[in-house]
């Protein structure tokens, strides 16, 4: 089928507040955060701030990279468009593309986020969000009600975003009727059913809070429920508090050093990825103005795999054309390019919807007029 336009700074709310109020507000943020970088790229900083707020042209990357022709080529087909006339999805990925340049990511590999992920790993509430949700990992609950808790938990977690302060204030759990779709139970049938455990692919979204509890997941999973796991990254530092390859590993430190139960699952990870059991593959796409439907080796990496697990508001975003879609369009029209069973665990920040009832959406805007982008509520999708 064919899908609407993606989702314009010019034409949405939510998109035109995120580009006009919210960026530059990261930007500043960062700043505040790195006072060490060379004055040229504060200075930088200070200027894409400014430029974005006050819609100026999107400017053309400078520095050459692995990714720099992909971007070039998403460039001049914008070309003339500002940060707030244009696609939403591409302005949001390009603005974050070129602070990762300014800050000279690609020869010192520094993580200008990386203060602001150091905080949340040093809060008791991490900590405390960690072990409570080790106690359903190691309850007496059958295996299915253990697993229906923890990908729950999975989900909620993906409220702490440190780029979005309002819905990290909800926490990391929340009570059932904020689910707006909850076909957790179809999706651990699935598994259930399966002659012999499978692969499962993981598309992560934040560290922190969320990765840790996407670990958790990951680890119950590789007990009896997978074969193997591939946990997906982006390349680099982006979305603020997105999960790179180095994030994952720091987190298996971080466990490991922390003793106790928190430093045995640290070791079931480590043991599990040193065996190939647990694999983290990084790639530009993550990182790209692409929608998914684009990525030209689907079948290649996903076609095998017994589920792909989804993590997050982007990664939804990116599977469906970040587009305003009528909210009752069913999940398997709109996934139908897609070569594997998918389940899609996402806290909800931005408006595009599919797979509501009847007239759900139209009760929900009645009860909250923000629901679809607040981050109270959430959705746990399965499509086979």
């Amino acid at each position: 089928m064919v899908a609407p336009p993606p989702i314009r700074t010019d034409d949405n709310a939510f998109a035109n507040h995120t580009m006009r109020v919210r960026v530059p507000g990261i930007i500043r943020d960062t700043i505040r955060l790195n006072p060490d970088l060379q004055p040229e790229a504060l200075d930088r900083l200070h200027l894409l701030a400014v430029e974005i707020e006050n819609d100026a042209p999107l400017p053309m990357l400078q520095y050459p990279a692995p990714d720099a022709a992909d971007w070039l080529a998403a460039w001049r087909a914008r070309d003339g468009d500002t940060w707030q006339n244009t696609d939403w999805f591409f302005a949001e990925t390009y603005f974050y593309r070129h602070l990762i340049e300014i800050v000279d990511w690609f020869r010192l590999g520094r993580d200008p986020y990386y203060p602001k992920k150091r905080e949340e790993y040093e809060s008791t509430a991490l900590w405390g969000t960690v072990r409570r949700t080790l106690d359903i990992r190691e309850s007496d609950l059958s295996p299915e009600d253990k697993l229906i808790a923890l990908l729950q938990s999975a989900l909620w977690g993906n409220s702490i975003d440190l780029s979005y302060a309002r819905a990290a204030s909800h926490g990391a759990s929340r009570r059932t009727d904020d689910l707006v779709i909850d076909e957790t139970a179809h999706l651990v049938n699935h598994l259930a059913v399966a002659p012999e455990p499978g692969q499962i692919d993981v598309l992560l979204d934040n560290t922190g809070t969320e990765l840790m509890l996407d670990l958790i997941l990951v680890d119950a999973l590789l007990d009896g429920w997978a074969s193997n796991i591939i946990l997906h990254a982006k390349q680099h530092p982006t979305f603020v508090s997105d999960a790179t390859p180095g994030d994952v590993l720091e987190a298996f430190l971080l466990l490991r050093e922390r003793g106790g139960r928190e430093g045995m699952l640290g070791d079931r990870l480590s043991a599990a990825y040193q065996a190939g059991m647990l694999e983290i593959r990084p790639d530009w796409f993550w990182n790209s103005s692409h929608f998914l439907w684009k990525k030209h080796d689907l079948q290649e990496l996903f076609g095998a795999s017994s589920v792909v697990i989804s993590k997050g508001d982007a990664n939804f975003r990116r599977m469906v054309g970040d587009a305003l879609w009528e909210p009752t369009t069913p999940f398997n029209r709109v996934l139908r390019y897609f070569p594997a069973p998918m389940a899609v665990l996402r806290t909800l920040k931005s408006d595009p919807i599919i797979g509501l009832r009847g007239d759900q959406a139209e009760v929900l805007s009645g009860i909250d007029p923000d629901w679809r982008h607040s981050g109270q509520r959430g959705m746990l999708v399965f499509d086979s």
